[in-house]
């Protein structure tokens, strides 16, 4: 099997006027060959081996059209195809592959561990008796999957609502507590306790999914896509401070 390039047609075809171009069954055309044969007027003909017992390989012609055209299984998002999964790709979106390593990849690993880090704080605060903690930390999970399921279906984000409040009521809170609280801005410390260190990790952790969402979503010339998903990652950094606002102040 061989990969037939729109790059290796110009090759072969340079200076030959042809009406037809013969392929084996089993090799692969890119798009853009394809697309350059149709612009030449060129028909493409895949060579079908035919072995019957006892007699010689012989080769017979199908005329190609798009509804017969070899069609791989996979397609790399660098270039190229595949008609199997290899261990060290996955999918991007649809059946285009990337290495595991791609940035979009380990943005999607981040998100998955930093739910993890979530529920365990969850499990410690319900250890704790703090019934509303736990509710509170249900919801941030509840959109921190959302972002999840909009970045890998291409859906754009709903409307979040962090502790019941608008994303503009949270980052107020969190540069004014003297405002909510009467308070001054809390330093974590060891005198906080575990759980309030815990969405202190948290504040942290999401923080750095922030920027790996930032090297995902920036393209070469710095334009940013997936403002949305952005912006719901930079509150919910805002929204675990909040909580350990509320904590500290034993709203909990």
């Amino acid at each position: 099997m061989s990969v037939l390039t729109e790059s290796k047609l110009r090759m072969e075809l340079k200076k030959k006027d042809i009406r037809e171009f013969k392929i084996n069954k089993k090799d692969i055309v890119t798009p853009s060959a394809r697309a350059f044969l149709s612009e030449k007027n060129i028909k493409l003909i895949i060579m079908d081996e035919v072995v019957k017992e006892g007699d010689e390989p012989q080769n017979t012609t199908k005329e190609n059209n798009e509804d017969r055209s070899i069609i791989p299984k996979y397609e790399r998002v660098e270039g190229g195809f595949f008609q199997s999964k290899p261990e060290f790709m996955t999918h991007l979106y649809g059946n285009k592959l990337v290495y595991k390593d791609h940035p979009t990849i380990v943005l999607r690993g981040k998100l998955d561990s930093f739910q993890a880090k979530l529920l365990e704080t969850q499990i410690l605060a319900h250890k704790n008796k703090k019934i509303a903690l736990v509710k509170d930390l249900d919801g941030v999970l509840a959109t921190v999957r959302g972002i999840l399921r909009a970045e890998v279906l291409g859906e754009e984000l709903k409307e979040f609502n962090l502790l019941n409040m608008k994303e503009d009521e949270i980052r107020d809170i969190s540069h004014h507590p003297e405002k909510y609280f009467n308070k001054e801005h809390v330093f974590p410390n060891y005198e906080m306790g575990e759980i309030a260190l815990c969405l202190n990790s948290l504040r942290t952790g999401i923080r750095e999914v922030e920027i790996y969402a930032l090297k995902a979503f920036k393209d070469r010339d710095g334009e940013v896509k997936r403002k949305d998903i952005m912006m719901c990652l930079n509150r919910l950094s805002s929204c675990f401070y909040v909580m350990m606002l509320k904590l500290n102040a034993g709203q909990y």
